[in-house]
């Protein structure tokens, strides 16, 4: 059901729903607080989530964090790596999953919001094995070059954050054994800069994709739509540019699969999302399979977001995990 339907059969009036709606996201933010780090050094340890701490210490992950320096964005960028058990002493070189977190949130939500617990748990269980996640502060940029060129994200993520993480840290630098995956504006952004950069990466993937099909023309001041103008303005331009827009929308670049065509793909939505993108995440699996693309969609029980992502980010991380194991059996790991 539509938020505008949900609302007409409450009879709760739209005033004040979109309150609820604008104060739920923004209580989602968690303001970063990163100490300084010396550039070009990899991070210091933070303190390891007490959520994972009933797992046994030679599988659980570490996370650090701290800064890269852009010359492209002309400032610093926060960012944190979760490091497998062992990666100080076995000077082993391991595969890499991108994690982008979702609008209001920031490279630390990964491990405050239960990522680093999931993991930890799977890699118990003996579903996945040992790579690293790394997490970049993403702002509310849609991981994009701004239509104004003022934030060249996009730009920042693949010419400069990918190479500094494989350079300060043992990576496998080869597009098969680097993935990327996001959580609502991040996966939109894990969407968008793996079909646009197929080179990079092996394997995408993307759960409560904050995906959206069509704009209303003119765009609405007020409602749902007044509040994705406002959170969309940033990366898309006030009043948004449509034109750029389209451009760079995932629902877009998969009309023509032929210029990701060796990548592997796999996402997911919950069947109540309460923002409605579960219509997207739709018309992108229709799209996609018309086109005679291969790829991996569900629409599974649940709501957006993290709450979504407790339940099913398992299924994204085993995903990624088959994906390097298939393009390297032999490596040992």
């Amino acid at each position: 059901m539509s938020f505008l339907a949900q609302r007409r059969k409450s009879g709760i009036p739209l005033a004040l729903v979109i309150l609820a709606f604008t104060f739920a996201s923004i209580l989602e933010f968690i303001p970063s607080d990163l100490a300084g780090q010396t550039f070009g050094q990899p991070a210091r340890s933070q303190t390891p989530s007490k959520t994972a701490s009933s797992a046994p210490a030679n599988v659980l992950t570490t996370v650090k964090c701290g800064q890269v320096s852009s010359n492209i964005l002309s400032r610093d960028v926060n960012y944190c790596i979760d490091l497998p058990a062992g990666y100080a002493t076995s000077g082993q070189r391991y595969p890499t999953l991108y994690f982008l977190h979702g609008l209001f949130e920031n490279e630390r939500s990964w491990e405050e919001k239960g990522g680093k617990e999931i993991l930890d748990g799977l890699i118990q269980q003996g579903s996945v094995g040992r790579f690293l996640v790394a997490m970049p502060d993403g702002g509310r940029s849609f991981y994009v070059n701004s239509d104004d060129g003022k934030n060249r994200y996009e730009d920042f993520f693949i010419q400069e954050f990918i190479p500094a993480i494989d350079h300060l840290y043992r990576t496998i630098p080869e597009r098969e054994e680097r993935s990327i995956t996001g959580v609502s504006m991040g996966g939109y952004g894990s969407l968008h800069l793996s079909m646009r950069h197929s080179d990079v990466f092996g394997s995408a993937s993307a759960q409560s994709a904050a995906l959206v099909p069509h704009l209303p023309d003119p765009l609405p001041t007020e409602g749902r739509w007044g509040f994705y103008a406002h959170i969309l303005a940033g990366a898309f331009g006030s009043p948004l540019n449509r034109r750029y827009f389209e451009e760079n929308n995932p629902l877009t670049l998969a009309e023509d699969p032929g210029k990701f065509q060796n990548l592997k793909i796999y996402f997911d939505v919950g069947d109540h999302d309460r923002y409605g993108f579960k219509e997207g995440n739709v018309l992108l699996d229709h799209i996609l399979t018309e086109k005679g693309f291969p790829h991996q969609f569900a629409i599974r029980p649940g709501d957006h977001g993290w709450s979504f992502l407790r339940a099913y980010m398992q299924y994204a991380l085993e995903f990624h995990w088959n994906n390097f194991k298939a393009a390297l059996p032999v490596r040992g790991r």
